[in-house]
């Protein structure tokens, strides 16, 4: 069971988005839905969904500006599911940014098997969690002993600024939205002022970062949340 794992379903068609949904909860995944573009852009930026099914043939825009705009911030990984069947409509997909592509019909088993496939990218970067160091340039975090170190000197965090970091590394090269952060590291969101946030945020640079002017690994998405850079 995925219970963790949240999967953005987008598709104007209620009967394939009805029973993909009710596939997907019942292998354990939660789900949310879109039937737009628009909807689907907002919904993944206040919720930070691990997989992401797109129907290309949305009713406001095309798909491949969703694919887009999602790959300017994120490397969830996309499946998209849809009737075009031409090679150039697959190719175009895949070159902008796309990990998989099925084409309406399909078998519910088979969509199952690649949202399977495409969380392995993501548990290849939260299972590193698990290895004893992570290094990144000047920065070297030994989770074993919960220690952090810039240019071989270590640095104390608070408790809180350590589990900020973690989630931050655990999720690297991902945007992440205020919300999302907050319900990870206080799990209420909504009772949580986002300045408080910003201040842990500044000062955990100030410990991990040369120039916090010039940030090398916790980058601002303005308006959105943090995205942390680094191998």
């Amino acid at each position: 069971m995925e219970q963790n794992i949240t999967v953005l379903i987008v598709e104007d068609d209620k009967y394939i988005m009805s029973l993909t949904t009710i596939y997907l909860r019942d292998e354990g995944y939660k789900t949310i839905l879109a039937i737009n573009g628009k909807e689907a852009l907002a919904l993944f930026f206040a919720n930070n969904p691990d997989v992401i099914l797109l129907d290309l043939g949305l009713p406001d825009m095309d798909g491949m500006e969703v694919i887009e705009q999602i790959r300017e911030h994120s490397n969830a990984p996309i499946i998209v599911v849809s009737a075009r069947a031409e090679e150039s409509e697959k190719i175009r997909a895949l070159d902008m940014g796309a990990d998989d592509y099925m084409t309406k019909p399909f078998y519910m088993g088979e969509l199952l098997a690649r949202v399977r496939v495409s969380l392995r990218k993501i548990n290849s970067l939260v299972n590193q969690d698990n290895v004893e160091t992570f290094t990144s340039d000047y920065l070297v975090v030994d989770y074993t002993k919960g220690l952090v170190f810039v240019d071989s000197e270590e640095v104390h965090l608070t408790p809180m600024e350590y589990k900020l970091l973690k989630l931050l590394i655990a999720n690297r090269g991902k945007v992440l939205t205020h919300n999302f952060i907050l319900n990870q590291i206080w799990g209420y969101a909504e009772k949580k002022d986002p300045k408080s946030l910003r201040v842990f945020m500044a000062s955990l640079r100030r410990k991990i970062e040369r120039d916090t002017a010039n940030p090398r690994f916790i980058l601002t998405q303005v308006g959105i949340g943090y995205r942390f850079v680094g191998k």
